[in-house]
C-alpha cells in the first residue's frame, strides 16, 4: 500500500519526481511535520515540508509560482512560490495509516500560517485536498478557485456530496 501514493513534482525543476509514501517517509527527520492540527485546528494528519520536497526536485531560480493540482476533482490553485515555500506542508499520513479521503487524502496541501505569507493570493482554497501534482512555473499557472462566495459554497457542496475515490 505504501507504494501506491504518487505525488508528481514537475515543471521548472532540475528533477521531476514521482513520490510514493515510502519516498516521503524517507525524507529527513527535519522535514517531518507531526500533527498539523497545531497549525490548522480543523485539520488532522502528519506530513513533510514543501521545502524538503522542493530540495529533492531542485527548483530552477526563475520559478515564481507553485500550481497545486487535484486531479480527482479537477481543482487547481496557483500561488506565488516565495511566500508559501516555507509555510507549505504536504500531509499524507494520519498516524500510521495513509491520509484518507475524508481528511483530503491521500495527499493534502496545507499552509501553516497564511498570514505569514503576506500575499492576497492565498485563501482557504489554497489548502488543496486530493493533491496529485505540484508544478513549478515562471508565471501563474492554472487556477480554478471560485471567484465568489456562491461559487465557493457550490464547490464545497459538490465535494461533500461526491463519493470518495476507492470507497
Amino acid at each position: 500500500m505504501s507504494e501506491e501514493l504518487v505525488l508528481t513534482v514537475d515543471g521548472a525543476v532540475e528533477r521531476s519526481l514521482r513520490l510514493t509514501r515510502a519516498d516521503l517517509d524517507a525524507l529527513p527527520e527535519s522535514a517531518r511535520v507531526e500533527d498539523v492540527s497545531r497549525f490548522q485546528p480543523k485539520r488532522q494528519g502528519d506530513g513533510v515540508t514543501l521545502e524538503a520536497i522542493l530540495e529533492q526536485a531542485g527548483v530552477h531560480p526563475e520559478a515564481n509560482y507553485v500550481t497545486l493540482h487535484a486531479d480527482r476533482d479537477d481543482f487547481h490553485v496557483s500561488v506565488p512560490l516565495p511566500p508559501v515555500r516555507e509555510q507549505g506542508i504536504v500531509v499524507y499520513r494520519l498516524g500510521t495509516q495513509q491520509l484518507d479521503s475524508q481528511h483530503g487524502g491521500p495527499v493534502r496541501f496545507l499552509i501553516k500560517d497564511p498570514t505569514a505569507c503576506h500575499t492576497g493570493e492565498l485563501d482557504e482554497c489554497a489548502n488543496v485536498k486530493y493533491l496529485s501534482r505540484i508544478e513549478l512555473t515562471t508565471r501563474r499557472g492554472r487556477d480554478t478557485r471560485p471567484a465568489s462566495e456562491a461559487e465557493h459554497a457550490a464547490l464545497h457542496q459538490a465535494q461533500a456530496s461526491s463519493p470518495a475515490v476507492g470507497e
